[in-house]
């Protein structure tokens, strides 16, 4: 988290294995970054895009420590009644810091530090606001948050955003701007993606405020925030604030710098999820020239990466080749033949020789790949098997092994179930398990899987994006084959209102949500309904997209059908989902959200 510093902490306090706020006196507003391997996200229907510039964004794990034997709770040296001691609360506070430094565990620190906060509360001049106090409630709200006690990290935050005073002076927009982002942080890792760009934005407005919209340690909250907002697949917003950091960088930072690198590559990640390739290509050269002239081998070989995903999706098949081949050589070499990084190489050249018909190298891949995960090097991260595992259940969906695809899903599922801030990759799985139990007929665990991801999306804030509107029509059609009716034509409703306003009425997921919407209209004996959506996508096609594609022959068709019935009888007995529903749009829907789900939705 960028910044997440506090006011006064003692010079001779110890570091801290937890995250909590840390600052010598007098420290501007300053967003600290936090480099490592990144990861790749992507909703786009082809090969997992380039990474990202940072995993800044990746959040601890809780304190594993805190589950181990309990010694028995020695008996408080410190009377409540002194606490209105002015003393008494800079001591309680080192006494946490050290106690976390020890390795004692975050239980006992969090006693002391609850007993600092109080203290600075009564020793507080009435009318002046406590920074220390503030950092207090900080150093508390980290110590939660270790604990893997989030919700009760939430409110503790949000009491210390209001005890300082931004007209007071830097301290105090320091203080809320550390406030904003360690809350925003929280919520991520409650999956609420939603109040945590929320957050973030009111951190980053203190920050400009204090700092100037020009200051490098902006561009670096910016990047923070843009890195968020591609975590909700808002890429026009994430696009914007990274424009803004690379002029930020192109002014304080001297040309082929690590930053600017950093930036093209959230940039070529932002581009290829929108579907810019070329734009995308030239970021990530501009990054590699950057990195090798900064030493930097293992990020050229990641980057590589990316490059060969952009060449994949270009179809420049051969050139993909050379550049996976060229990263493989480098990880290898570097890390070893059985780290994860050459794993993810190996799963990206068999989505490749997939595409070019090599099945037996493709296959190959895979389960060296899979080899890979199965006993993977001290260091690999739950995260990361997941996410490879995923990958490869899309591909063995490509060899039409939904059984096959559907265990590699179910393994990732279980690797993230205990993991914090997972909650909508969790849900992205799942949605993707919808889909294969649709395919081999299971349609009551198929909407079962849907309306777990349902839920978990909702919760997560994701429900007005396109990926939700794609998730509710695949749960529809499931809901369809169960004759769940009336559900099926709330969902396709929601569904209709959430890509007309994220994708627009001419989109292929909305006009299939239009098609299903319509069977089901007519199935419900709602047959004027019916005729009004037809007619609808009849003049879209017609006054927009033309009348070539072979669905506005069998729309046409439909449409005068349903005008006939209403002109005889309107009481007529409908016709069945089944033989109303296109089967061409539902081919669409299913291969358009397996295609989504197999990226960005589904990684950390």
């Amino acid at each position: 988290m960028p910044g997440l510093v506090s006011v006064k902490t003692p010079p001779d306090a110890p570091p801290l294995r937890i995250t909590v706020p840390d600052e010598p006196p007098h420290t501007p507003i300053r967003p600290e970054t936090i480099r490592s391997e990144p990861k790749s996200n992507s909703p786009a229907t082809r090969r997992p895009p380039s990474p990202s510039p940072s995993t800044s964004r990746a959040k601890p794990s809780p304190d594993r420590g805190s589950a181990k034997k309990k010694s028995p709770p020695e008996k408080s040296l410190i009377n409540e009644s002194s606490l209105d001691n002015p003393d008494l609360g800079p001591f309680l506070l080192k006494l946490a810091r050290d106690t976390i430094a020890s390795g004692e565990g975050p239980s006992k620190a969090l006693d002391y530090a609850l007993r600092a906060s109080k203290s600075f509360e009564k020793c507080a001049v009435e009318g002046e606001p406590s920074l220390d106090l503030a950092m207090s409630l900080h150093v508390v709200a980290a110590i939660y948050c270790s604990l893997g006690k989030f919700e009760e990290a939430v409110p503790v935050l949000e009491r210390a955003i209001k005890v300082p005073e931004v007209p007071r002076g830097a301290d105090h927009a320091l203080a809320v701007f550390s406030g904003y982002m360690q809350l925003g942080d929280t919520h991520s890792m409650l999956g609420q993606l939603d109040r945590s760009i929320e957050c973030y934005k009111e951190g980053l407005k203190i920050q400009m405020e204090a700092l100037g919209d020009n200051d490098p340690r902006v561009a670096e909250t910016c990047r923070y925030l843009a890195e968020a907002h591609v975590q909700a697949m808002q890429f026009d917003e994430a696009e914007n604030l990274c424009k803004k950091t690379l002029e930020i960088h192109r002014v304080h930072s001297p040309p082929a710098s690590l930053e600017e690198a950093a930036d093209r590559r959230l940039m070529a990640l932002i581009c290829e999820a929108k579907g810019d390739y070329e734009l995308a290509l030239e970021h990530l050269v501009l990054a590699s020239m950057a990195m090798i002239a900064n030493g930097q081998e293992n990020e050229v070989a990641a980057i590589d990466v990316s490059i060969g995903n952009i060449y994949s999706s270009l179809t420049r098949f051969d050139e993909a080749v050379f550049s996976y081949q060229k990263a493989l050589t480098v990880f290898k070499s570097s890390k070893g033949d059985n780290h994860p990084s050459v794993a993810s190489v190996f799963v990206r050249l068999a989505d490749l020789y997939y595409k070019t018909g090599k099945l037996r190298e493709s296959r190959s891949y895979c389960e060296n790949a899979l080899r890979i995960y199965a006993k993977p090097v001290p260091g690999t991260t739950a995260e990361e098997i997941a996410s490879g595992m995923t990958e490869i259940s899309a591909i063995y969906e490509l060899f039409n092994e939904p059984e096959e695809a559907l265990k590699l899903l179910q393994k990732a599922m279980k690797l993230l179930e205990d993991k914090p801030g997972q909650q909508s990759t969790i849900a992205g799985i799942e949605a993707r398990v919808g889909v294969m139990f649709y395919m081999v007929g299971r349609y009551e665990e198929s909407r079962s899987s849907f309306e777990s991801a349902v839920a978990k999306l909702r919760a997560s804030g994701e429900r007005k994006s396109a990926f939700f509107g794609v998730v509710l029509n695949q749960m529809g059609l499931a809901c369809v084959q169960l004759f769940k009716i009336d559900e099926a034509a709330e969902l396709f409703e929601e569904a209709r209102e959430i890509l007309e306003q994220e994708c627009g009425p001419c989109h292929q997921d909305t006009l299939g949500v239009y098609s299903n919407l319509a069977a089901t209209y007519d199935a419900m004996g709602r047959i004027e309904d019916a005729i009004e959506i037809l007619e609808y996508v009849l003049k879209l096609r017609e006054e927009k997209l033309g009348t070539a594609n072979p669905d506005f022959d069998d729309e046409k068709k439909r449409l005068a059908e349903l005008l006939k019935e209403a002109g005889r009888s309107r009481n007529k007995k409908a016709k069945s989902l089944e033989n109303l529903i296109d089967p061409n749009s539902k081919r669409t829907k299913k291969e358009t959200s397996s295609k989504k789900w197999s990226a960005f939705g589904f990684r950390s």
